[in-house]
Formats: C-alpha cells, structure tokens, sequence
C-alpha cells in the first residue's frame, strides 16, 4: 500500500455527555478516493471537521505527510463544504479570483473553468447558477490552490440525478490528475463508482473498512430475489421472505431453487428481480435499519 498522506491516530472527541469520536484510526493512500461513510450521528461529520483543521480533537492527532496539521497542510489542502456562503453580487470569474488570491500560488480562472465545467458561466451573477453549477463552482474554489488532498463533502446532496452523475465525472477528471480525495456521502451508488476505499463509520468508530467489492466479498455470498409483497402475500414458503416497504427480499445462494419453490407454492414471477448484494445492502446490515435523528 502506498505512503499515507494522511493518518488518523486514536483520535477522539467528546462534547458533554457525547463521545463523538471513540478512538479512531485510519490511513489514507496517496493518490486514492477514500470514502467516510456513516449514518447520522455516527461521528463522521466531527471527523471529517477534525482532518480539515476545523475543529480540535480531545486526544490523539491527525497526520499530513507525517507531520501535525500546519502551514504546509494548510497550503496543499482544498475543502468543499457541506454549505458555503459566497460573496454576493459576484459574477463567478470573481467568486474564483477573489478565492485564487488567497494563494501565491494554484490554478489560473481558466483552467479551472475547463475542469469544472465553468467556461459558459463564467460572467454570470453567481446568485442565478443552479444548483449543480454552483456545486461545480464551489469544488472549482476547492481547487483554486491546486491542491494534494481535496475534502468534498457530501457535494451532491440535494442535486438531481443528472446533475448528480455530472459531477461524479468531474470527480473522476480529479482523480485521474492522482489528486488525493476524501469524499463523504450518504448515496451508496456514488461511494461504490468514485472510492477507492471506504471506511464505514458507527458510535464514534471505524465498524469495516477495506475496497467497495472486497467488503462486499467478505460479507456476502448470497444474491437477492425481490418480489411484489401482494404477489406472496397469503402463501406459505419454505424459507424467510423480508418485506420492504411493498416489495420482499429472498436471499439465497440458489436461484435456481427458490424459484422452483416459488412456482411450486402458486407465486407470480411476472415482476420478480434477481440482483447482486450491494453497498447499501451492507450499509444497512452493519449500522441499522431504525431512523436515526
């Protein structure tokens, strides 16, 4: 495994009355997407403000290139928040130059119009972009220092689905510069097509980590049958049926069986599905189905 640029060492935090962080420990390759996946509460959002030098930890440190979060840190760093106000009445060539002047150094306007995918919107009022070209604004402003390591998270909350995916390929263009990336994300479809490496997190602790198909190998072997629950509802079958919502979920390792099993108690198959073990199906077996504030 490459050289960490960023380790975690028994890292903790507490509030009154809260552990939010409870001893954590991760490294972070050089070069990779490393995904921080966790449900509310779960401590990722006081870790992730820990590695950005927002917030302080109660005991143990946090590592850049070996050293404690400094100038050099500071200087090879970019952040895309969850939230960021800008300056109004700005068009979003000035939104980047205002940001680019904070560095002696980093990328030019154009440059990162042509990575972001900004070049038509350059001299438009930044208050009237979209919601997903104003996220592309705020990971150009990330990257305005043309930085090692870039923080994004969870970039893509509240975009729809095509602006969604768009911006999964501007991180892809990152990516592909070798930049480093910690991206956090409550959408499963997107942690398992950008990471490189993911580390769930629950109560304040790292509960698995490893690549997307190696978690997905290790905890599962089965496949899911999905089904209508109206198309069982009333039938007696010889293995467990989990309802979700208005459909259920087999799990099974022979398909082949439980449809012949299925046919034999009288079931419909017009609407019946076969799909792989997912990311989210894992997300959910390790931290809970229950609602989480």
């Amino acid at each position: 495994m490459p050289a960490p640029i960023l380790e975690v060492r028994n890292l903790v935090k507490t509030y009154p009355g809260v552990r939010a962080v409870n001893g954590t420990s991760f490294r972070v390759p050089e070069g990779i997407c490393f995904g921080l996946l966790g449900p509310n509460g779960a401590g990722k959002t006081t870790t992730i403000e820990i590695l950005e030098g927002i917030t302080r930890p109660t005991s143990g440190e946090v590592l850049y290139r070996g050293e404690p979060l400094g100038p050099r840190f500071r200087r090879e760093a970019g952040i895309q928040f969850q939230t960021t106000s800008l300056q109004d009445f700005l068009t979003v060539r000035e939104q980047i130059e205002l940001f680019r002047d904070f560095y002696p150094q980093g990328l030019s306007v154009e440059e990162l119009a042509e990575l972001c995918a900004l070049g038509d919107y350059l001299d438009r009022d930044s208050r009237k972009l979209s919601g997903g070209q104003r996220q592309r604004l705020l990971l150009a402003i990330a990257l305005v220092n043309d930085p090692a390591l870039v923080f994004l998270d969870e970039p893509t909350t509240g975009l729809d689905p095509q602006a969604r995916r768009n911006f999964w390929s501007l991180i892809e263009r990152i990516k592909a510069q070798r930049k480093t990336i910690i991206l956090t994300t409550h959408y499963m479809e997107e942690a398992y097509r950008l990471c490189d490496y993911i580390a769930i997190m629950d109560h304040g602790r790292i509960i698995a980590e490893g690549t997307p198909e190696g978690l997905l190998a290790q905890h599962f072997s089965e496949v899911v049958i999905e089904l209508p629950y109206n198309a069982i509802d009333g039938k007696t079958l010889p293995f467990v049926a989990r309802r979700d919502g208005d459909l259920v979920e087999i799990l099974t390792e022979d398909v082949n069986a439980v449809i012949e099993q299925l046919l034999q108690a009288g079931v419909p198959l017009q609407r019946l599905s076969v799909r792989s073990r997912t990311l989210e199906d894992l997300f959910l077996e390790l931290t809970g189905r229950e609602l989480r504030a």
